[in-house]
């Protein structure tokens, strides 16, 4: 099967997903496009034991499709700078240094703590593995998925105060969450280094990504500025934000740079309010952000069924079922510890809805990206163990935690008011 014939299936399930979650289900759209996806592949492959050939067309093109590269270095760049071109920079700098925070501490604790709890689980249910492979689990399930919650957020009824500080906190723990991920997967001899990198090698690496890709993305941020300023032609302006994307997330990619950093960082210089008055007309914006909201709307479709197809790949090993169920409550209660530090310094000089902490572990959605780095596991690694784990407390996470958080602030909310 060629690139457009795939493209051409992702697009026509996606859309018969969609129409029958609208018409049926009418659940989230993330939600029930990835829950239909997942009864389809379980469904076709029940039906694979009377008449053969069908589980095998779904993993036949699920196995042409690079999950990893498809995301990583495809759909996310799109995906944050979208998310990040509608986040209220007011609301954003207001609540910047919880956000940082929680994206740089929270995401290093929770790594660690994650790590440590699963090393020790699995050795309690006869699955020993190298700590170092539990840091990597720890560090790949850690950040929240910004394409998941910006989507279940929107509708979930989150205070705006608080969903600002899960959506930029998923935001920028995605980049830093990426780069932790990095650093351990060479420690653990993933990228052919191994223990020959020190101290000074690991700061490198990390300084390099997170500081370059910040630098990064605003001076494409400065150039897509100038240039927007001095035409006025929404079609060429559209264009440019796609060129900004396009162009700057490939640059990111040949100079070591945090690539999701970097749309993160352009994505809230274009959205700024003074970036659009002084530099967009009315028309122009406009376009730009129904151009972006399309595209958005799109890839999360592709995205979500995509996750849901992936099920069939997955190594059915029930010991590895049981260490994806224990990972689900390690993985919030490593989040909560890992919120409640910097909340409990931050609690005098902040002003905290009630029980903050509770909402974001619970709104703390993890996603496709959690995935794609599994999958970038290597076969020396216990790749299908971590993958099936992971895969495991993504669903969990998208469709228990993403449907249930609305109902969560509202109790939360009605209790504080009485």
């Amino acid at each position: 099967m060629d690139y457009y014939a795939i493209a051409v299936t992702l697009i026509v399930l996606a859309a018969i997903f969609g129409y029958v979650n609208v018409r049926f289900l009418k659940l989230p759209n993330t939600i029930g496009l990835m829950v239909i996806s997942i009864l389809f592949s379980l469904g076709l492959m029940a039906v694979d034991t009377q008449f053969k050939g069908f589980a095998e067309w779904e993993k036949d093109l699920v196995s042409q499709i690079d999950f990893r590269t498809l995301l990583m270095e495809g759909m996310l760049s799109f995906l944050l700078f979208a998310g990040a071109l509608h986040i209220n920079f007011q609301q954003l700098k207001a609540q910047r240094w919880p956000i940082i925070i929680f994206a740089t501490v929270g995401v290093l604790i929770s790594t660690f703590l994650i790590g440590g709890l699963v090393y020790g689980a699995l050795s309690l249910i006869g699955l020993p593995q190298p700590f170092i492979y539990c840091l990597l689990f720890g560090a790949l399930i850690s950040p929240t998925d910004p394409i998941a919650v910006l989507g279940i957020l929107k509708q979930a009824g989150v205070p705006k105060q608080l969903e600002t500080k899960i959506a930029g906190e998923s935001l920028f723990n995605d980049g830093i969450g990426v780069v932790i991920f990095i650093t351990i997967y060479e420690l653990a001899g993933g990228g052919g280094h191994g223990a020959e990198m020190g101290f000074s090698e690991i700061a490198t690496l990390f300084a390099e990504e997170v500081g370059g890709g910040v630098l990064l993305g605003l001076v494409l941020g400065f150039v897509a500025y100038y240039l927007m300023r001095t035409i006025d032609n929404y079609e060429v302006e559209v264009l440019v934000t796609l060129a900004l994307v396009m162009g700057g997330y490939f640059l990111a990619s040949k100079l070591h740079f945090s690539g999701p950093l970097a749309m993160v960082i352009a994505g809230l210089m274009i959205g700024h309010d003074r970036f659009r008055t002084s530099s967009m007309s009315e028309v122009t914006e406009k376009y730009v952000d129904q151009f972006w909201e399309l595209l958005d709307v799109l890839l999360n479709a592709v995205l979500f069924v995509l996750i849901g197809l992936e099920i069939v790949i997955l190594p059915f090993n029930f010991n590895f079922i049981i260490a994806g169920l224990i990972a689900i409550p390690i993985v919030l209660l490593g989040r909560f510890i890992a919120l409640s530090i910097p909340i409990k310094i931050m609690e005098r000089q902040l002003d905290f809805i009630p029980k903050t902490n509770l909402i974001m572990t619970w709104g703390g959605l993890r996603g496709g990206i959690s995935i794609a780095l599994a999958l970038a596991l290597t076969s020396d690694m216990p790749r299908d163990l971590l993958l099936t784990m992971t895969y495991i407390v993504v669903i969990f996470s998208i469709v228990v935690q993403g449907l249930t958080v609305g109902r969560l602030v509202k109790r939360v909310t009605k209790e504080s008011v009485a």
